[in-house]
């Protein structure tokens, strides 16, 4: 069965098939197309041993959890927004029929990018790895997807048609049918291109925090807001701050690069590199948030899941609420709101844009510039703003220590690779103290 499901979801479309080759069936994989089943048969058995025998042991793991359940009931219980427990419901391996898709609409490179995220207690996670490795590839998608036993997180690019079978096959799988829904997907023009490749793992957290999920739930998560409510919380927030009374923090989740290019008015934005230091940012600044009201925010609304957990865990906030969606839901209702500036992404576009507002500089000259390069040093893979007249001057590395290794680099016929920190690492304290000043305030007005 497995290796039938493998060789089925090589199978090309029939709109896709060229008039000129006649009918039959025909099979597309590993770049080449097989016109006879024996052929594609002797390819797989050769090729995919290894991925097929995966995927057998996982259906056998399958169906003996399936027949130890049999005749219990699936429960499922709701505990806030995309935070369910359910009794091991079955994964099931359905895989969309294409066959009256047409093979150009289903590989076009116009597409769509999928931001998404759901938890809920997998019991197997090894399992749905797979399926969503089959799934992806079935529809020519790319991007990155994170399974866990607390859940999956994925970001997935790929023609709209592809992503739309996505969707609507990821809302009838029994594990999330009840839990995901249209509202959770967030949607923004992109593609396959938008990412080098599919990458599809099995991890402890489906977002990278650095806390056992079993120390920290994601049913202890904060209040959610809709995009109205948390967009009337600001503008309360914004006047009240205007005038020094405000007693709320409007806190951006979000590592500094992302907030650098784009922020809501009047937060707090730690300069932290990695979501990973976050639990010790609130650790070193307890008494910044003691008796305060926290509104916080990140991209999809998945780091405020852990991160107003672990807020809450610290028992110092008075109230701490969260951006149902995060930015990407909230600039779908309010564009030209109080979020100014671009929304970083994490595939090959860096950035998308509501309004065109610019709010940061290249690193240069200072003009206002927000569209990210990767530092041209070999050793060094942080993000760099350097607008085009810095470029075409050959000012393309994040700091001058890399800028100057970068040209010892290429001069060398060896052309080998260094891999120590540059200066905006070495600088940069790893976790901010923040003093408790008009800072915010200011920001406010």
């Amino acid at each position: 069965q497995a290796f039938s499901l493998f060789v089925k979801a090589k199978e090309v479309p029939s709109a896709a098939r060229c008039p000129a080759a006649g009918e039959g069936v025909r099979w597309h994989c590993c770049r080449q197309t097989f016109k006879e089943l024996s052929s594609i048969h002797r390819h797989v058995a050769l090729q995919h041993a290894a991925d097929v025998g995966q995927q057998a042991g996982l259906a056998a793991k399958q169906t003996a959890a399936t027949s130890t359940s049999s005749g219990q009931a699936l429960a499922g219980k709701a505990d806030g927004l995309n935070g369910h427990s359910c009794s091991n419901p079955e994964i099931s391996w359905t895989l969309p029929a294409t066959s009256h898709v047409n093979y150009g609409d289903l590989t076009s490179k116009v597409g769509e990018v999928l931001l998404y995220y759901c938890y809920c207690d997998v019991k197997d996670p090894e399992n749905l790895c797979a399926w969503q490795k089959a799934l992806c590839q079935h529809l020519h998608l790319t991007g990155k997807v994170r399974v866990a036993s607390e859940g999956i997180n994925g970001t997935v690019g790929g023609s709209k048609v592809a992503t739309s079978l996505y969707i609507e096959v990821m809302l009838s799988q029994p594990l999330f049918k009840d839990i995901l829904c249209q509202e959770d997907f967030k949607r923004s023009a992109g593609g396959s291109h938008c990412f080098p490749d599919l990458r599809v793992g099995v991890y402890k957290e489906i977002v990278p925090m650095g806390i056992d999920p079993k120390i920290l739930s994601y049913k202890e998560t904060g209040i959610h807001l809709s995009p109205q409510e948390f967009h009337r919380e600001v503008e309360q927030y914004l006047s009240q701050a205007s005038q020094g009374q405000s007693d709320t923090i409007l806190l951006d989740c979000r590592n500094f690069y992302e907030s650098k290019i784009g922020h809501f008015q009047g937060c707090l934005a730690p300069d932290i590199r990695k979501f990973s230091y976050f639990p010790s940012y609130v650790d070193e600044n307890l008494e910044l948030f003691k008796d305060k009201r926290v509104l916080m925010y990140c991209t999809g609304g998945i780091r405020c899941e852990r991160g107003s957990a672990y807020l809450r865990s610290k028992a110092v906030c008075r109230e701490v609420y969260q951006l149902k969606g995060g930015i990407h839901k909230y600039l779908e209702e309010f564009p030209d709101g109080f979020y100014r500036g671009k929304l970083f992404v994490f595939d090959d576009r860096y950035a998308i844009c509501s309004n065109e507002d610019i709010i940061s500089a290249c690193r240069y000259c200072g003009t206002l510039w927000d569209q990210y390069k990767l530092c041209s040093s070999q050793h060094c893979r942080q993000l760099v703003l350097t607008c085009p007249s810095c470029r075409n001057k050959g000012l393309t590395a994040c700091c001058p220590v890399c800028q100057e290794k970068e040209l010892k680099v290429t001069s060398r016929a060896s052309g080998q690779t260094l891999k120590e920190e540059c200066e905006c690492t070495r600088r940069r304290p790893r976790v901010p103290i923040e003093h408790i000043s008009q800072r915010t305030l200011d920001a406010g007005k």
